[in-house]
C-alpha cells in the first residue's frame, strides 16, 4: 500500500473528525455527501420533464405512451482545504499534565478549516446571482423586517415560499435578520393570536411551526475581516438576508433532489511530522485539512431575499 509522504496520525484525524463548532451551520445548510473519487459526476435534472404531463390515456388494446427521463452529468471536484501549525520540540517537552499540545493545535486548526468553509458555504447561498430571476427579491426601507410599522414579514416571506418551484423546508437567517424577526411585533401576534401585542420574542421553534418550515438555521459566526498585521475587524459571515431552500438529506451527488449539498472525498485528516527548522531543538509540524466541494446543484428549489433588515 502506498503512503503519503505526510504521516497521518490516527489519534489526531480521530480529533479533527470529532471537532464540531456549535455556532457553525454549513453542515446542515449544504450536507456532506461523500464520493469516491475526487473528480465526480453529479446529475442534474429537467426541471420540465418533473412537470409536464403526457397522455396517459391508454386504449383497450394498445400500448401505453412511453416517456423517457434525461439528466445532464455535471462534472466537478473537491478541493483540498488544509493549515499547518509548527510546534516547538519545547512546547511539546513543557506541557503540562494532561494536556497534549498537539491534540490542541488540531482542534484550533479543525475550527478555522470549518469556520473557511462556513465563508464558503455563506458565499454561496446568500449570493443573489446563484438564484433564477423570479426566486429571489430585495427588500429597502419600510419593507424590511427591521420597520416594525410598515414591514410585513410573513407575506413577504409566505410569498417567497409559494413561488419556488418545490417549497423550501427549510429557513436560512443571518443572525441579525432573525433576532428583528423574532421581536416584529406581526410575527408575536401571529403566534399569540393576541392583536396589539408589541414586545417580547418568539422562539425559533415556533416561528418554525407558522412558516411551516421543518428547520430554521441561523448563522451565528464571525470572520476578521482584516488583512495579517492590522487591527482586527469583526464581519458577521451571514450577512443581512435570508434564504429558504428544499433540502434532501437523504439525496447524494447521484439521487435525490435537493438544492444543494457538499461532496466529500475521504474523511477530514490530521497529522504531524518532525521539522528540525522550528526552534533550537526542532518540533512538529502538525497539519489538518479535508477535500470537499460545496455545490448549489438545483436553484429552481431555493429562494433568496437579500437585504431584509437595514
Amino acid at each position: 500500500m502506498s503512503q503519503a509522504p505526510f504521516p497521518i496520525h490516527p489519534h489526531y484525524t480521530a480529533i479533527a473528525i470529532a471537532y464540531r463548532n456549535k455556532n457553525l451551520i454549513a453542515d446542515s445548510v449544504l450536507p456532506r455527501v461523500p464520493v469516491s473519487k475526487q473528480a465526480f459526476t453529479y446529475m442534474k435534472h429537467s426541471l420540465a420533464e418533473a412537470f409536464t404531463i403526457p397522455d396517459t390515456k391508454v386504449g383497450r388494446t394498445s400500448k401505453p405512451n412511453q416517456v423517457s427521463f434525461s439528466a445532464t452529468e455535471t462534472t466537478a471536484s473537491t478541493e483540498d482545504f488544509g493549515l499547518e501549525d509548527p510546534i516547538p520540540q519545547r512546547d511539546i517537552e513543557n506541557q503540562p499534565d494532561n494536556y497534549d499540545v498537539i491534540g490542541k493545535s488540531t482542534e484550533y486548526l479543525s475550527n478555522l478549516i470549518l469556520l473557511d468553509r462556513e465563508k464558503r458555504c455563506a458565499d454561496l447561498v446568500f449570493n443573489a446571482a446563484n438564484y433564477p430571476a423570479a426566486n429571489k427579491t430585495q427588500l429597502a426601507g419600510g419593507d424590511q423586517f427591521s420597520d416594525f410599522i410598515n414591514s410585513d414579514p410573513i407575506g413577504v416571506i409566505i410569498d417567497a415560499l409559494d413561488s419556488a418551484i418545490m417549497r423550501p423546508n427549510i429557513g436560512i437567517f443571518g443572525r441579525l435578520v432573525f433576532s428583528k424577526l423574532q421581536r416584529h411585533p406581526r410575527i408575536i401576534n401571529a403566534i399569540t393570536g393576541q392583536a396589539g401585542v408589541v414586545n417580547g420574542i418568539a422562539k425559533r421553534e415556533a416561528i418554525a411551526e407558522l412558516l411551516e418550515l421543518e428547520e430554521i438555521l441561523v448563522g451565528e459566526s464571525f470572520v476578521n475581516t482584516a488583512k495579517k498585521g492590522q487591527a482586527v475587524s469583526l464581519a458577521r459571515v451571514w450577512g443581512k438576508h435570508v434564504a429558504f431552500i428544499y433540502r434532501d438529506m437523504l439525496a447524494d451527488a447521484s439521487r435525490g433532489t435537493t438544492f444543494g449539498f457538499t461532496a466529500q472525498f475521504g474523511t477530514r485528516v490530521a497529522g504531524s511530522a518532525p521539522d528540525g527548522d522550528i526552534g533550537l531543538k526542532g518540533g512538529q509540524r502538525n497539519r489538518v485539512g479535508e477535500s470537499v466541494k460545496e455545490l448549489i446543484s438545483a436553484n429552481d428549489l431555493g429562494f433568496f431575499i437579500q437585504d431584509a433588515v437595514a
